[in-house]
């Protein structure tokens, strides 16, 4: 890379842990006691959004009544908590490659359209908490991801120019997000058939974390 590196960003869902299902399981528990009729076509479209996005979209096609909208959210967000609490596991080599990315010298920070209040659960579930200089949420943002504000307020936190962090991201959404921050991407596809996106906006592609020695060309 043309710039010297000296943080490092994850997100957190699909990429530090295997969470991403829960988040369905959630929805379709709360949203569907409320009558809401959750098509794949419409899940396609919330699957990155913030919470707060995700309801106020389920809103818009199915306005419920006897909960209000942040009873719902709460709703939805509990469920998640339980699912990471009970049956969360890390995506394999994550706290390898933490450890590593440590031994180099970086900072590490964590952007995520999740709640906060999901972020040290996670943390403390994977026994990696130690390892992050920074995280926070999109929900303290206008705007969660593809708008890069969330990736900005982690290197403004860091103390770190945003040209000179590389985010580890697995959706098309992380990475414009990343990549409108002015920051190197690294796509984390672990199948590898899932190799079309709408364009190429990363810098490298993985399909694992534990293979550290074909990780590390990206710090060199």
């Amino acid at each position: 890379m043309r710039e010297e590196i000296k943080a490092v960003i994850f997100d957190m869902d699909g990429v530090l842990i295997d969470s991403e299902p829960f988040w369905e399981i959630a929805e379709k528990k709360v949203f569907g006691s409320l009558g809401v009729s959750l098509t794949p076509e419409l899940c396609n479209q919330t699957k990155f959004m913030t919470t707060n996005e995700v309801t106020k979209f389920w809103y818009r096609h199915y306005q419920w009544e006897g909960k209000s909208f942040q009873d719902v959210q709460n709703e939805v967000i509990e469920c998640v908590k339980l699912l990471i609490k009970k049956e969360g596991k890390e995506i394999k080599g994550i706290k390898g490659l933490l450890k590593f990315i440590k031994t180099k010298g970086f900072k590490i920070g964590l952007a995520t359209n999740a709640p906060y209040e999901l972020i040290p659960i996670v943390l403390e579930k994977l026994n990696i908490s130690d390892y992050f200089d920074f995280f926070t949420s999109a929900e303290f943002e206008k705007m969660g991801k593809p708008n890069p504000a969330v990736y900005l307020s982690v290197a403004k936190n860091l103390k770190i120019n945003p040209k000179n962090c590389v985010v580890f991201e697995d959706s098309y959404s992380g990475l414009l997000s990343a990549k409108s921050a002015g920051m190197k991407t690294v796509a984390y596809r672990p199948k590898k058939e899932n190799l079309i996106m709408k364009e190429k906006i990363e810098d490298f592609v993985i399909h694992s974390f534990s293979n550290l020695n074909s990780i590390s060309r990206i710090f060199n």
